[in-house]
């Protein structure tokens, strides 16, 4: 056959090969792109993407929000927030209820409820757990048939060949016990762990230092085990605060009187740990093989982690062993008529598997969510306005394009806030005197935060009145609870003063058209920051412009990260922006920011504007350990008043997060307190497999040109070849 006729034949063949992928039914065709498996189609699995890896995935450490979105439904505290009430609501998890504090003097003696807190030295909470739930299945308690465990006292030859967590062939499990809670905080109490929450807890939990005292010292003084500090078995070593006082009891005592004390023990750090857990990753050779409790939690909630590989996926099962939970039967009064109830009561959770896929850029992320291959996604401020329309009364709405393929839109206010802040100890923007405070306010009022929310954050965000954001007891909205230094109410709306009002103020501070009037020299600001790059320079830009109304002079002092903390804690910054997230929903949480005690300088707080107001303080003190009701109400609209009198922020923003979610997920509703949310989504696997399909149909019709153009080229070579084969030789 010559080399003519060989290419010829082998067009027809590829000619046949298009013919045929053309033929093959549409969902067929449509799996071509699908970055998962065949087998996995019309499953009950959620798939959603990380960008990077989670550094810590112990309890004990983690603290951010790309580890807890793992860890939170692994691991279960005693207590967690109702996933539907608002204002946020704290019920038990494994517990059988909330304590109920009872209060003690200094002698030890009962106190009753109503106690003042001066009068209160100590706290005692007694927490008691459900019996029958269990660890998922796990190594660490794998035993033999005559009890023995199995995995506790490795040699180096049986680790030889262990690399990852599926090497050992047998698992185990026992029942949650009280012990084990207190097993996890004095972990949090061992200078070795690490934890973050160290120094606020040695604050609280009575014998807490002293217990870090006491095995710091017995770690050092064992002899070593393979060259490294020994295991130490913290459940034989006693902390005079926190007692085990059954099978399913134990009791905490804390300091003095700390209501916000039950928030914390609803984080991941007062979740249990077994100690056979801790044992077993302790062994010569594990952290060798990154067999740590940063890589394989272990623990009772609705999910295991069974893959975890940074570089590509993560994936979370359903633990098998799960106690029995249950979506909420009761709401707001809207939950229902957004369809939040139609699971009320139903065995929890919903989803058998979380796939965590590692996209490191938003744009194939959000590609893929388009496509359908990721369930929800959040809306980056490139792809707003394919996403997102206002409508003339500013409500936020879905673009046409978007609800033809019948997705919904989430929206919320973030417990956070985010603001300038000036240096109460600099000697121009800082002090207390009338004109400073003048000072300021006109600075406020430049600030247009209107402005900056509409052009860097898509309308994504609410004018903040003070530091208390929307959602934390305290908080007033509309005009009852605007900054009335800043802000008018019209027409039952606020709305920021006019520029000529922060032009008089500025001329009462004594710089009339921003001009020192005793010198006649321009007054010059200084705005320290972090921020670097493009993004950046559009904020700064805009920053500067916001002083040129007042003619100020703004200058950027521009840093690393490092450099600006240290100016930061030495107090040598001017003018800055900063914020806060919530730890819990508590106006604590937020009023302690301008706290005196806890200023950055002297005090190495939070406190980054080193405000220090006498009566600011007194109040705090008063407040922060009230329970809500109308007396702390008041006092906190009177420290709110305080600080909207002498600005120490300008209050900046409260953000707003946008959500997008696809058609056929189910009982979506922010909780930005909560963090173990995915037990209770829902999915219709068989509608996103019409949808993915729908959307991914291949365009096939120029396949169907190119055939023909081939063809055309191919037939008469062929046709050639025909006649020359049936031609008789001579």
């Amino acid at each position: 056959m010559s080399v003519a006729v060989a290419r010829t034949v082998r067009i027809a063949a590829l000619l046949g090969l298009f013919a045929f992928l053309l033929a093959r039914p549409a969902p067929l065709r449509a799996q071509l792109n699908d970055p998962y498996p065949a087998a996995d189609a019309n499953k009950n699995i959620l798939y959603t993407a990380f960008m990077e890896r989670p550094k810590r995935l112990d309890p004990a450490q983690a603290y951010s929000a790309d580890e807890y979105a793992f860890i939170s439904q692994i691991y279960e505290p005693p207590f967690e927030y109702h996933y539907l009430l608002r204002p946020y609501t704290l019920v038990p998890l494994t517990a059988r209820a909330l304590p109920k504090p009872v209060y003690l003097d200094r002698q030890g003696r009962q106190l009753p409820a109503t106690a003042p807190s001066d009068r209160i030295a100590y706290s005692v909470y007694t927490i008691r757990i459900r019996r029958g739930i269990m660890y998922q299945p796990h190594p660490c308690f794998a035993r033999d048939a005559s009890g023995r465990y199995l995995y506790q006292s490795l040699t180096r030859a049986q680790l030889k060949s262990v690399r990852t967590l599926a090497a050992f062939t047998h698992t185990g499990t026992r029942e949650l016990v009280a012990a084990d809670y207190v097993y996890e905080i004095k972990r949090l109490a061992s200078p070795w762990v690490h934890s973050p929450l160290f120094s606020v807890l040695s604050h609280y939990i009575v014998g807490f230092k002293r217990f870090a005292r006491t095995v710091a010292h017995l770690r050092s003084t064992s002899p070593p085990v393979d060259g490294k500090p020994p295991y130490i078995d913290l459940a034989r070593i006693p902390m005079a605060g926190v007692k085990v006082l059954g099978r399913y009891t134990y009791r905490i005592t804390v300091r003095g009187k700390y209501p916000q004390f039950l928030y914390w023990m609803a984080m991941p750090f007062f979740a249990p740990m077994p100690p056979e857990a801790d044992h077993f990753f302790s062994q010569p050779g594990m952290a060798r093989r990154d067999m740590t409790l940063n890589w394989y939690p272990v623990g009772t909630g609705p999910y295991m982690l069974t893959v975890n590989d940074p570089n590509r996926e993560m994936v979370l099962q359903r633990n098998p062993n799960y106690h029995p939970d249950f979506y909420p039967r009761r709401g707001e009064p809207s939950d229902a008529r957004r369809g939040l109830l139609k699971d009320a009561g139903k065995r929890l959770p919903f989803i058998r598997q979380v796939v965590f896929s590692l996209e490191r850029e938003g744009i194939p992320y959000w590609d893929k969510f388009l496509q359908g291959y990721y369930d929800q996604s959040a809306i980056s401020a490139e792809s707003f306005n394919q996403v997102v329309n206002f409508t003339p009364g500013g409500q936020a709405q879905l673009t046409p394009s978007m609800r033809a393929k019948g997705m919904h839109l989430v929206t919320g206010v973030a417990p956070s806030i985010s603001y300038y802040g000036f240096n109460m100890l600099d000697p121009v923007v800082g002090g207390y005197s009338q004109r400073s405070r003048r000072l300021r306010r006109s600075i406020s009022i430049v600030i247009n935060t209107e402005q900056f929310i509409s052009i860097f954050r898509n309308g994504r965000g609410l004018p903040a009145q003070g530091p208390v954001p929307p959602g934390i007891f305290g908080y007033k909205p509309g005009c009852s609870g605007r900054d009335p230094y800043v802000y008018d109410c019209v027409d039952g709306h606020i709305q920021r003063k006019p520029i000529a009002v922060a032009r008089r103020l500025l001329a009462e501070a004594g710089y009339p058209d921003g001009r020192d009037q005793r010198t006649g020299k321009p007054l010059l600001l200084y705005y320290d920051t972090a921020e670097t790059g493009p993004e950046a320079k559009a904020r700064l830009d805009w920053m500067r412009k916001q002083f040129r109304k007042l003619d100020i002079q703004l200058v950027v002092r521009a840093t690393d990260y490092n450099r600006f903390q240290d100016k930061m804690r030495r107090g040598e910054e001017q003018i800055f922006a900063w914020g806060w997230n919530a730890d819990y929903p508590d106006p604590e949480n937020f009023l302690f920011l301008l706290y005196g005690p806890n200023s950055q300088v002297g005090g190495n707080g939070e406190n980054s504007a080193n405000y220090n107001n006498p009566r600011f303080n007194r109040l705090f003190q008063r407040m922060r350990n009230m329970e809500n009701g109308p007396a702390r109400e008041a006092i906190i609209r009177r420290m709110v008043s305080m600080v909207q009198r002498d600005a120490p922020w300008a209050w900046g923003f409260n953000p707003m997060e946008f959500r997008l979610n696809q058609a056929w997920i189910y009982n979506v509703k922010p909780n930005y307190m909560a963090t173990n949310n995915l037990k209770y989504l829902r999915i219709d696997p068989v509608l996103r497999e019409r949808d993915r399909d729908a959307w991914n149909r291949p365009v096939i019709w120029p396949l169907w040109v190119i055939l023909g153009l081939l063809a055309m080229l191919v037939l008469p070579a062929v046709l050639v070849y025909w006649q020359k084969e049936r031609r008789s030789p001579l």
